[in-house]
């Protein structure tokens, strides 16, 4: 829509605000502002729950790999000819033995419920970057080491250096029952992965320390395996999986939080309909604004109809007014965003501090911080349904503007 000299001066004039229009001009602002915060809220919580997803599937992910393949009966015994398949499946860029078992520790007279994670030297030492005190290096074989989560140490008051006691129910069997293992381990390193329920409940240990207090001889419990594309470890992992079938089950990231990942979508959608409301407000303003706009300016849409204007131009004329709301409006909602998801950390840490509330429990909400991650695509819908329904809804009164008859208009002025 392209305008002429005549008509954008036209359209600038009744977009400011005249002698006995103040009340036009409010209608109008309110309604710029009605889509700015509309597009804002919506990009705003748009990235925040894609930046949920992405930092929860890649903590997820990044601790549990892709898929996990599992014996029936919890022991894997022959091992090492499963993780020779497993690497030669096209599509598999890692697997490794691994142990993983629900145990007690103890210190200090303070006992918790731990998730033990017997992993090789690798894995252990992948873990480097999280680590919060001590040196994931220090935890090696036979040396007595262990790194735990920070929400663990917290909890039971460990620092590195200090000795913890591990306790495997299922010790051995003596004549007068089954004594529990209790094994000390020393601290060498506090790790922190970000998704609480791991951070209060793991420890780590090499997997050979992890088979002693097993007591389970050379069997692992399972074999984490990464793939390439984790959103297609299904497809990749079938071949593996027929091969393996009647020894051992191969579960994927999708199955085992499938509950999780699936509320997260349904929010995401549920979400964006809410908050698409706001916009359909803004555009109802938008309607409201022009047609009062209409009804103001019929003497003066009369005259430069007398003085040669086509319906085209005056149509034109509001045409642009209410794109211009609705450009200027998704624009400050798109800044307005911006400035909110930079600061985001900010912002609730200092509502935090002035509440005294705690605005971002990890114990809720999995993660420590408040993500984001924008997609251009989705952002580009928001702009693209912001300034369409802005163009819908300013349709009607340009086409009522565009239709005023100057004839019956003047003959009663």
């Amino acid at each position: 829509m392209i305008l002429s000299p005549f008509e954008w001066a036209v359209a600038k004039r009744y977009m400011l605000p005249g002698r006995g229009e103040a009340f036009i001009a409010l209608v109008a602002g309110i309604s710029l502002a009605a889509v700015a915060l509309g597009v804002a809220a919506l990009v705003i919580v748009m990235s925040v729950m894609n930046g949920f997803r992405a930092e929860l599937l890649d903590k997820i992910v990044g601790l549990n790999g892709h898929a996990i393949i599992q014996a029936y009966g919890g022991r894997l015994n022959n091992w090492q000819d499963v993780l020779r398949q497993t690497r030669a499946t096209p599509g598999v860029v890692h697997a490794s033995p691994l142990i993983e078992q629900p145990l007690l520790v103890t210190f200090n007279g303070r006992v918790q419920a731990i998730l033990l994670r017997g992993e090789t030297g690798e894995d252990i030492t992948a873990l480097a970057p999280k680590v919060q005190a001590g040196r994931m290096a220090d935890i090696a074989p036979d040396a007595g080491t262990v790194g735990i989560g920070s929400r663990l140490a917290e909890n039971l008051g460990a620092r590195v250096g200090d000795t913890i006691t591990v306790i495997n129910p299922s010790g051995r069997a003596t004549p007068f029952g089954t004594v529990p293992r209790q094994v000390a381990y020393r601290v060498a390193a506090i790790f922190e992965v970000g998704v609480y329920d791991y951070d209060n409940a793991f420890v780590v240990m090499p997997i050979s320390d992890a088979q002693t207090l097993m007591l389970s001889g050379d069997s692992i419990g399972m074999i984490e395996v990464k793939t390439d594309n984790a959103d297609r470890v299904t497809e990749i992992l079938a071949p593996l999986a027929r091969k393996l079938e009647g020894q051992a089950a191969i579960t994927d990231w999708k199955t085992i939080n499938a509950q999780l990942f699936e509320a997260i979508a349904v929010e995401r959608v549920a979400m964006f309909v809410v908050l698409s409301l706001i916009v359909l407000v803004a555009a109802f303003n938008i309607l409201s604004s022009l047609i009062m706009l209409v009804r103001a300016k019929t003497r003066d849409i009369a005259i430069m109809r007398t003085m040669g204007a086509s319906r085209r131009s005056v149509m034109k004329i509001f045409l642009a007014i209410g794109a211009v709301i609705g450009v200027l409006g998704t624009g400050a909602g798109l800044v307005l965003g911006a400035i909110f998801l930079f600061f985001r950390q900010n912002m609730i840490n200092a509502i935090q501090f002035v509440t005294g509330q705690n605005l971002w429990d990890p114990k809720i909400r999995f993660l420590t911080e408040l993500p984001s991650r924008s997609d251009p695509w989705e952002i580009a819908g928001i702009v693209v349904m912001a300034l369409g329904l802005s163009f819908v809804f300013t349709l009607f009164p340009a086409f009522k503007a565009a239709s005023t008859d100057p004839v019956q208009v003047l003959r009663y002025e």
